[in-house]
């Protein structure tokens, strides 16, 4: 049991360097929560802003 979650933990590492890679060649940025559960958007450039509930809104 411990071999599938370490493979997990590993394959969601990759999927979030993957993400970064992405941003960067795109210009864009990566959204993600951290450990202290504030939601922030992270910039290819290493700027990392936090987001407010109004920033979720799709009106």
């Amino acid at each position: 049991m411990m071999n599938i979650t370490q493979d997990l933990v590993k394959l969601i590492r990759l999927t979030g360097d993957r993400a970064k890679l992405d941003a960067k060649a795109n210009g864009t940025y990566i959204v993600y929560k951290t450990p202290e559960g504030q939601i922030v958007r992270e910039y290819s450039t290493g700027k990392i802003e936090k987001m407010n509930e109004q920033d979720f809104t799709h009106e």
